[in-house]
């Protein structure tokens, strides 16, 4: 009796690797809207992975940022600090044998086993999420930990997937991490400025150092909001030495921030305090056409 084909009727290992992948990709396209819309962009060998990539992120952010939250007021045995714990354990857990009996971790093992994503990056990644449930202020020194654990690992985790079986001289190495940290880090710093009102408010937090609801001017945001600007640009710097299918996808993320930024940059500064700014959808088609078109 001949063994039945997987590839066109998965069963086993190969369907519950499948169906985890579809749980990860629905997180991605249920939470996110322009990093999502990007992500459309990329190649089928590349989508799939950074799909799996934000999921296991997203999760962790819920823990300690969201839902969480919410069902501990309902029921207060939730613990967030004990399910990042578990969450954490189970995703190195996942990582070393490519299995999980969660499916966004089963993703997330299948992608960083194949790419090479390794536990040194995951687990500052996990550090900023703890400060999430701890902090509610940062120095300049505990912001930057913050913000490489917090995002500009993601950047290293997609780059992994970009250039896995390219290869690179030393020094675009060094331009395409570079790349892959400042635009992680631009995306955080747009996030932390939208997020005003509710980081003040809802959560009691400031994450920009010495940066309070009390101080924040027209001077605070211009300072942030140039520091923002030249993360785009050392990102930019590393576009093209992408690939093609990962390149216009990158294009398209740091356009979308960009057009953020100088939103921001023109929104006095009280109003971002009590507003948060987006772009259109309109708006969010014709930076993705410009990114299709080579325009970056």
């Amino acid at each position: 009796m001949e063994s039945q084909d997987t590839t066109k009727v998965p069963t086993g290992l190969v369907l519950y690797s499948r169906a985890s992948h579809a749980a990860a990709k629905e997180v991605i396209y249920s939470y996110s809207t322009s990093f999502g819309l990007a992500t459309r962009l990329l190649d089928r060998r590349y989508k799939e992975h950074v799909e799996n990539i934000y999921a296991m992120v997203r999760v962790a952010d819920e823990i300690v940022d969201g839902s969480a939250a919410e069902a501990q007021r309902a029921e207060k045995a939730v613990s967030p600090e004990k399910m990042l714990s578990e969450f954490e354990s189970e995703t190195y857990r996942a990582m070393e044998l490519g299995y999980s009996t969660n499916l966004i971790l089963h993703a997330f093992a299948q992608t960083a086993r194949l790419v090479g994503i390794k536990k040194d990056i995951v687990e500052p990644f996990f550090a900023s999420m703890r400060m999430d449930l701890t902090e509610k202020e940062h120095d300049p020194e505990s912001f930057a930990a913050y913000v490489y654990g917090s995002a500009e690992v993601v950047g290293l985790m997609c780059l992994a997937v970009f250039v896995h079986e390219r290869s690179y001289t030393a020094q675009e190495k060094k331009t395409l991490v570079s790349g892959a940290r400042a635009l992680g880090a631009a995306f955080q710093k747009v996030n932390f400025l939208r997020d005003l009102a509710a980081d003040f408010d809802r959560l009691g937090r400031s994450y920009f150092p010495n940066v309070s609801v009390e101080n924040f001017d027209e001077d605070t945001k211009r300072r942030l909001v140039e520091d923002i600007q030249k993360d785009l640009e050392t990102s930019s710097m590393s576009l093209p030495l992408l690939p093609m299918g990962a390149r216009r996808a990158v294009a398209a993320a740091q356009l979308l921030f960009q057009e953020l930024n100088q939103k921001i940059s023109k929104t006095p500064a009280q109003e971002l305090k009590t507003r948060r700014i987006s772009v259109g959808n309109t708006r969010k088609l014709v930076l993705v056409a410009r990114a299709l078109r080579g325009v970056a």
